[in-house]
């Protein structure tokens, strides 16, 4: 049972990895604390997953989760990242090489994201994500019409951000 456990969280873990690796992006400054996040969003969903009802979809609880440790992590630190040991975990994870020139045109608008705070950057996040307002509520703890007012607000915050003139 535990083998079974272990096999279906790796595989749901590798096939939906990009959804950490974005929220690691939007959360820390450089690799190291990118892989450092990565790695403790990683243990966070393993401690997590027996919970894991499928109440909603995989993806939509991954990012709850890893909203959540990222958020928690960075209030905790001010942006430095502690980590737990990874060797506690006795399963390995193939992780794919995380790319950042594909982003680099989006540098201007990551630098403005960075500049939102952490709850901002979620929304924003999800929103980027292609998430609909049910989704990005339930995802959020919020409700629907709170999350299309809270969008609203963030996006005018982001173009004074990005053209301040």
């Amino acid at each position: 049972m535990e083998k079974d456990l272990q096999e279906k969280f790796v595989t749901l873990l590798e096939e939906n990895q990009n959804i950490v690796h974005k929220v690691c992006r939007l959360y820390t400054n450089n690799r190291e604390q990118h892989n450092d996040l990565f790695q403790e969003v990683t243990i966070q969903l393993w401690r997590a997953f027996p919970k894991f009802r499928g109440d909603a979809k995989f993806s939509t609880w991954m990012y709850r989760v890893a909203l959540n440790t990222a958020i928690t992590l960075y209030r905790k630190s001010k942006r430095t990242v502690q980590t737990q040991d990874f060797d506690d975990v006795m399963f390995r994870i193939s992780s794919e090489e995380y790319d950042d020139t594909v982003e680099q045109q989006l540098k201007v608008m990551y630098n403005a994201i960075k500049d939102l705070n952490d709850i901002e950057k979620a929304l924003v996040f999800l929103y980027l994500e292609d998430k609909n307002y049910k989704e990005i509520s339930e995802t959020m703890g919020i409700t629907e019409v709170n999350a299309r007012v809270k969008m609203n607000r963030v996006k005018g915050k982001l173009k004074k951000l990005v053209n301040p003139s």
